[in-house]
């Protein structure tokens, strides 16, 4: 066994190791083989965890395709490994072009998948766009991540969705953990990998106030951080404030600013005027799905040059003198610099993907073009499966309790 498919085969069986979820879900598939004569394509972020909802679907009976979501996110040791120990076919590498990754992206579509498995749904756009010849075919698909279950809304607001679409990043079990704890700590996984500074002490600010941003500040904090948070949305961020942030324009807050990181799926967040006004020595990282939050051509025409310090850091020397810096391109900085959510977290996750997929087999046919939640007997199921991988039992209410609660008269 060469040495890359030996590292990429010991990190995946790690992950199954670590994911009792997928292990106890895997065991049933390989009884009842669902996806018996299935093609699922899909576009993930390709590294071990997303390999293991790869082979636990292709146990299920499912011919599936791979390809990475992002241009920075794929670990080639599991690509290769998925290939050679499991038949999975998978068209990712670390460090795609453009013109790479959206041909990979066609090779998922050319397969004619009867369900898409999305983060970001680039494959579920260009199913309605460049390759309506796929359409037809899609009986439906999963999102895993924020920006693209907006995207996949705004489709269907303007009647444009052709297939049901089941929004696994608002499952309680992915968001609560995958979103919060786990972009949480994988930002820092990657601050560490690309920079090896310390947190500690320095004046840190985080764009955007929703699961993942209150996962980073959570996690900025208690690394020792003095945190400010920068919001648009004026309930979050009165809620930031009362959670002990410091709340302010981004304009003001980028002036003392050691570190900066944005998570909101919007772009343009740091710009020209940003830059202009921004500390020197600011270190920006993006934990975003796309990477137009830090605008990377208003900072290259700001700069007088550019040049690459450490393996993902660019130091910009601004006109001025003042240097800035960015991690891994403006990309995902979780894995375009680190290994991602821990693997624990991502169990909860893809096995929400895993029974939506099921799910959108057997009731698509009756099910309208939008964008659903996951069903709550799933998100239950999959909690109940954790609680017991975890060694935890909890109170469940009597039928007096039961009857209580359903009821409205008075006295009740």
């Amino acid at each position: 066994m060469n040495e890359m498919l030996e590292k990429g085969s010991l990190k995946l069986k790690w992950a199954y190791r670590n994911m009792p979820v997928m292990r106890e879900i895997d065991k049933r598939f390989l009884e009842e083989r669902p996806f018996e004569g299935v093609k699922i394509g899909m576009a993930l972020h390709t590294e071990a965890k997303t390999g293991i909802l790869a082979v636990v679907l292709t146990n299920g009976g499912a011919k599936v395709r791979l390809a990475s979501c992002n241009p920075l996110s794929t670990d080639d040791t599991v690509a290769l490994a998925l290939e050679e120990e499991y038949g999975i076919e998978v068209y990712a590498k670390k460090g795609e072009t453009q013109e790479e990754y959206y041909s990979n992206l066609n090779k998922v579509l050319d397969l004619g998948p009867d369900l898409i498995i999305d983060d970001g749904a680039d494959v579920i756009a260009m199913a309605h766009t460049t390759r309506r010849d796929a359409v037809k075919k899609i009986k439906g698909a999963n999102e895993e991540t924020t920006t693209g279950v907006a995207r996949l809304k705004a489709m269907a607001a303007a009647g444009k969705l052709e297939f049901p679409v089941i929004s696994v990043n608002d499952a309680k079990v992915k968001y609560l953990f995958d979103n919060r704890y786990g972009t949480g700590q994988s930002v820092f996984d990657g601050w560490m990998n690309a920079t090896s500074l310390v947190v500690a002490g320095k004046r840190f600010v985080v764009a955007g106030y929703g699961w993942c941003g209150k996962g980073i500040a959570m996690r900025a904090k208690g690394l020792g951080a003095a945190v400010t948070v920068c919001e648009v949305d004026p309930v979050k961020a009165i809620e930031a404030r009362m959670d002990g942030f410091e709340v302010m324009r981004m304009i003001d807050a980028v002036r003392t600013a050691d570190m900066l990181v944005t998570a909101t799926g919007c772009r343009d967040i740091i710009k020209e005027e940003h830059f202009a006004a921004m500390k020197d020595g600011c270190i920006m990282g993006n934990a975003g799905h796309f990477d137009n939050e830090i605008n990377k051509t208003d900072l290259e025409r700001s700069a007088a040059s550019a040049n690459k310090v450490r393996e993902a850091v660019v130091e910009y020397r601004m006109k001025d003198g003042r240097k800035l810096y960015l991690i891994a391109e403006g990309r995902l900085m979780n894995l375009a610099a680190g290994q991602g959510h821990p693997v624990e977290i991502m169990d909860t996750s893809f096995a929400a993907q895993a029974l939506s997929a099921e799910y959108l087999l057997e009731k698509s046919p009756e099910m309208e073009n939008k964008v659903y939640d996951v069903p709550e007997a799933i998100d239950t199921e999959i909690a109940g499966i954790k609680l017991r991988s975890m060694g935890i039992t909890i109170d469940t209410l009597t039928e007096d309790q039961r009857r209580y609660i359903s009821k409205w008269e008075e006295g009740t």
